[in-house]
């Protein structure tokens, strides 16, 4: 059975990450976080005390890191230059930080370039907010799921609390409006929804609503649609 490209695409805070793991492990992929990604590329500059609003150290301390990612039963692990960093990368700082990185032209073709290589064979679940515009254009799935400001602030929170951070509800869709305004307006490769993509908003859902949503429509993809009651 031909393994697919799943791309999954969406403003913060609307359940990229969490469907994805699960939608991989039904379908025996592997889940590729690329926001992780661009997490610890702030979460570097950040620790070297690099100015994020300076593009081109940025970039430059970019295309030198080693950024990994370890498949785990509970998601992804992150390791740059070596060092665990899965838990550390996943600070509002580091969050509103990785807003910024990911608008640097440079920092994007680094990225992009690795991410294509991780899932040129296929059998992937990769998720971001441009996988099925730039990195994988040809995705044989692309969804992009949505929810409202208000539901995805009350998710972020929800995540911050079971690490044992405590955030505002104000601040926090205060920090998700801004970091749509970025994604969405940045020049290179701005959030969007694919013309071919399957729009979803899962405000009002549950978690195992959207994936079988979800699966279905590879099911569908893959020559053998099936149904769930």
């Amino acid at each position: 059975m031909k393994r697919l490209i799943v791309a999954i695409d969406g403003p913060s805070g609307s359940g990229k990450s969490t469907l994805g793991k699960r939608l991989a492990r039904r379908l025996g992929y592997q889940y590729i976080d690329t926001g992780a990604m661009y997490r610890a590329v702030a979460w570097r500059a950040l620790q070297a005390g690099i100015d994020l609003d300076d593009p081109d150290s940025v970039a430059r301390m970019a295309g030198a890191l080693r950024i990994e990612l370890e498949p785990r039963p509970d998601g992804v692990g992150v390791r740059v230059d070596g060092r665990d960093v899965t838990d550390a990368i996943r600070t509002p700082e580091v969050a509103q930080g990785a807003s910024k990185v990911s608008a640097i032209p440079a920092v994007r073709r680094v990225l992009v370039r690795i991410q294509q290589e991780l899932g040129r064979r296929g059998g992937i679940v990769m998720d971001g907010r441009d996988i099925g515009t730039v990195v994988f254009s040809h995705a044989e799935v692309k969804v992009y799921l949505d929810a409202s400001e208000e539901e995805r602030a009350r998710r972020r929170c929800a995540e911050d609390a079971a690490r044992g951070v405590r955030t505002d509800m104000a601040a926090t869709r205060q920090a998700i409006r801004e970091r749509d305004r970025r994604d969405k307006t940045r020049e290179d490769s701005p959030l969007r929804c694919a013309d071919d993509a399957y729009y979803l908003d899962s405000t009002g859902l549950t978690i195992d609503e959207v994936l079988d949503r979800i699966e279905a429509l590879v099911e569908q993809r893959r020559g053998n649609p099936c149904s769930r009651d």
